[in-house]
This record gives structure tokens, sequence and C-alpha cells, in this order.
């Protein structure tokens, strides 16, 4: 069973000190009990001070450090978060309704990021900063040319995380900023900080950073995005509406800040007409989505929404999903057995049930109903729990609860295609930009074909055929070295993909003058 921790105050960690609200306090529950387990407010917390102490002393001390011990750091936070994986296990169980697989599955992500970027910054070695590109020749003769530099902003990022991963979501972005060097405030979603206070409570117990390069907010950011100026720096993660908000703020537009935004996402998986559900590539179509209609309660922005068949696979497709689906226990998390645990909390509950309804009303039932569900190991009326549903679109390009709305649960929409690539672009480009979609074919000119077809409207494609089906983790899994983010409706951001993930970081500067110098930077 999960470990039980007593109620507890999460402060946050602001000008190198834990500093609780003074009053208004929100609270955290257990979305499987509906019990109260901490309480959080940053009311009172001076946010102007918490950005010079990182603009000060974080700032400083992080751009007088080498890539490379940069780089040793991040490996020291991989490794601390290793040694307390269990913890914080039982911490993403109790808090976040995860059951232990999709509990790990945040907080090896974390470990694994963080340890990646490690190793790329011992790598790139005893340098401050990156050329970006050749040198160029600008005058006469070789003597007078131009080197592009990359460099750290002078201020400081702030990032806002997403409630559905805060362990993996903190650490990618705290990775990319502090490996570029920048010093970062870093606000979890207050639902479900529990595992995302732990972890910086744990890196400041070891004294793994320098003062002043990670600070923490728990609860609401109060005005301080209204105090950033141009060299500051905003990642965000949440939904497309609290984007636009942040977009309108009033600092953020005066000063040019940067932004970078990723957001919702109407993910798709396609199948093309070649493949046989009963071939490898086939049940790895069927396994993928299932997976991701289950994997930590369909609350992953990578998840598959939309699924694309031929018409007459349309109810073949719907046996296979559901036949993969029927296995999993939903319950309790603590318990080993279940598979799928509830929703993170209430109000996610509330507004999964009000999409649904609406996607109800325009498609038919494939599998599941409305979400009803008997959890395992539950007391009755208890707990955000709702069951794998999977609709059936009427009208392929009519439905638009299915192309205009992303519901952030264990919910996909399937839907039939005439067989041509034309009709199934046609369909995937009605939702406007997305994180990742995923191609299940064999046949290598029609995958050309969707990849041209696909490729101006995400950020990352998956092909999934015969060749790959042993080694996929399926096109939900988020890997550091690959790009993180989508146009449109996804956001218009980028985040992670190796060394790309730090150019928010860093200002970008042709420097012009004698070829030595230039040839110095090196």
């Amino acid at each position: 069973m999960v470990t039980k921790h007593p109620m507890r105050n999460l402060p946050s960690y602001i000008c190198g000190e834990w500093k609780a609200g003074t009053d208004k306090l929100r609270s955290l529950v257990n979305p499987t009990t509906e019990s109260k387990i901490a309480e959080t407010s940053s009311h009172g917390i001076d946010m102007a001070a918490a950005l010079d102490h990182a603009r000060l002393q974080g700032g400083p001390a992080l751009r007088e450090l080498t890539f490379a011990q940069r780089g040793q750091i991040l490996k020291s936070l991989a490794k601390s978060i290793h040694e307390h994986r269990e913890e914080l296990i039982s911490l993403a169980i109790q808090n976040g309704g995860n059951t232990r697989s999709d509990a790990k599955f945040d907080i090896d992500g974390a470990s694994f990021t963080l340890s990646h970027y490690g190793d790329l910054g011992e790598e790139l070695g005893a340098k401050k900063h990156l050329l970006d590109g050749d040198m160029i020749q600008v005058g006469r003769t070789a003597r007078l040319s131009a080197q592009h530099i990359l460099s750290p902003k002078n201020g400081v990022a702030v990032h806002i995380n997403a409630f559905n991963f805060p362990a993996w979501g903190t650490a990618e972005k705290m990775a990319t900023s502090l490996l570029a060097g920048m010093p970062l405030i870093t606000k979890p979603a207050t639902a479900t900080a529990l595992v995302a206070h732990r972890m910086i409570e744990i890196f400041v117990e070891k004294s793994l950073m320098p003062k002043g390069s990670c600070s923490m907010i728990c609860g609401s950011p109060q005005n301080l995005l209204s105090l950033l100026t141009g060299q500051d720096v905003v990642a965000f993660t949440g939904s497309s509406q609290t984007a636009q908000m942040i977009r309108a703020e009033a600092a953020i537009v005066k000063h040019s800040v940067s932004l970078n935004v990723e957001a919702d996402s109407l993910n798709t998986a396609v199948l093309l007409p070649d493949v046989s559900l009963s071939s490898e590539t086939g049940r790895l179509f069927a396994a993928e989505v299932a997976k991701d209609i289950t994997q930590k309660a369909g609350q992953k922005c990578t998840a598959i929404r939309r699924v694309l068949v031929p018409e007459h696979l349309i109810d073949d497709a719907v046996e296979a999903i559901g036949e993969r689906i029927k296995e999993i226990k939903i319950g309790d998390p603590s318990n080993k057995e279940i598979r799928m645990g509830p929703l993170a909390t209430e109000s996610q509950f509330k507004d999964v049930k009000q999409r649904l309804g609406a996607l109800i009303e325009s498609t038919e039932d494939g599998y599941g109903g409305s979400g009803e569900v008997s959890p395992i190991g539950v007391d009755n009326g208890k707990g955000f729990f709702l069951g794998p549903v999977l609709r059936k679109a009427k009208d392929t390009f009519a439905c638009k609860a299915m192309h205009d709305d992303e519901i952030f649960g264990p919910v996909s929409t399937l839907a039939g295609y005439s067989g041509k690539t034309d009709d199934a672009l046609k369909a995937i480009r009605l939702g406007q930009g997305g994180l990742v979609s995923t191609i299940y074919s064999d046949d290598q000119e029609a995958i050309i074909k969707m990849v041209e077809g696909m490729a101006p409207y995400h950020g990352r494609l998956v092909i999934g055929s015969d060749k790959t089906a042993a080694q996929s983790p399926g096109p939900g899994t988020v890997l550091p070295t690959l790009l993180h983010g989508g146009p449109g409706r996804a956001g218009g951001g980028e985040e992670l993909g190796g060394l790309r993930g730090m150019k928010l970081y860093q200002q970008r500067t042709a420097i012009q003058g004698d070829k030595r110098f230039l040839s110095s930077l090196c």
C-alpha cells in the first residue's frame, strides 16, 4: 500500500528561504479519497524581491560556470531524484491519483531528462557560450568577418507547469534553463504540487545549486508576470485559455518578454489502408491507442485524441482497441494491480464530464459509454473516477466536438475516412496544429505523402511500422533529444530537442571584427 503522509503546509522557496503565505490557503486533495492532504498559499510573498534575488545572485553565479560545470549540477539533481524515487512515487500516487506505473513514468522522465542534459553539458566542456553557425566574411578580405554567438540572457526564467507531470514538467524546463546559464523561478500547478515541492526541497537540502539559481512559488504567481523585463523568459505549459491571458500580460507585451507556450493538442493516430489489424503494425496501433487513452487517465498533452481508420475497419478497430482497454483494472492507485486511477482534481473531473457530454451528442458509443465505472477498492461515491471512453464520429468532417475540443481525460474519438491520404490529411488538419501524431503503415510511398502533408501542422510525427514495433515507446513519450511543441492550437512553442531547448534562454548576437579575435571565441 502507498505510504500515508501527514498533512503539510507547502511554503514557497524564495530569496534562499522557505516562506509560507499569510492567508488565502488553497487545499491539495487525494483524488482517490477526496481527503485534504496539504495546503498552500503565496499571499504576502514579495515577488519583486524574488526576481531581484535570482537576477543579482543566481544569474551571475550560473554564468560564471562552464557548460561542463552546469552539467555536473544537472547530473547531481538527477541522482538525488533517483535516490528519493520511492518517496516521490508515493507522493504522486497520493496527490496525483497516479498508479505506480504512471508515477514512475513522470519521475523517471524527470531524472532521465536532467541526466541527458548533464551529459550534454559535459560534452560542451569548458565554454560559457555557444557558436551559432560558421564564421562569415563581411569585408573585402577575410580579415573582417562575423560570428554569431549564443549567450545566456541576464534575467530570470519563469516556469509555469501543468498539473499532470509535476516532476517531468519541472525537470525539462529546469534542465534547459540551468544548462543555458539562466536562473529560474518554477511554479507548479497548485493542485498537484506535492511532488514538485518535495523535489525542490531535496535539491535545497543537499545544496545542489548555486544560491539564487532556483526558486519556487507554491500557489498563485500573484503579480510576478507584471514585474518582468526584456531579459526575462516565460515558459508555460497548460490550457490555451491561460496561455492567451499570459500573452496579453502588459509587461510581456511592453518589454517583448520571450514566451514559450505548450498548450492544447488534438493528436491523431491514423491507420493507413495497407495495414491489417491482425498484423504487427495493426496490433501496435491498437495497443498504443489503448495505452494513450488510459495512461495517467488520459491526462497527457501527447495523448491520442482522434483515431482515423479506413471506413470499412471502424467496427474492427473499436473491437481491437476495446479488447485491450477492458483488461485494465481501474481503482485505488495504491493497489499494485490497478492500471488506471482517478482524474487528478475535482475541477478536472467536472471539466472532462462536461466536454464528454458535448462529444456524446455528435457521436455514437464505441466503448465505455459515458465513462461509468465502479472503481476497485474505493469507497462508494468517492474519488474523481471516469472510465475509458472511445466514441465513434457519425460524420468525420462535421464532428466539431472531435476537431475543436480537447477532452483532457481518458477519452478518444474514432472516425472513418475513405482510405485516400488526402481525406485523412483533410481530417487531421481540422485539429489546427498538434504536438504529435502517429502514422501506422508499412507503405513507404503513402508514409512519405502523409509526412509531407502533416509536418507543417505538427511538432513531432511518429511512424509506427512492423520495423519499429518492438522498440516503440509510443507517441506519448517525450524524449529530451527531440522537439516537444507544435504550431497553432498546440501553442506555437518548442521545448527540449537537445541543444535547441536552450535557445529560449539565450540571446543570439552577431559579432563583427578581426578574424583572429573571432577565432578566439571558439
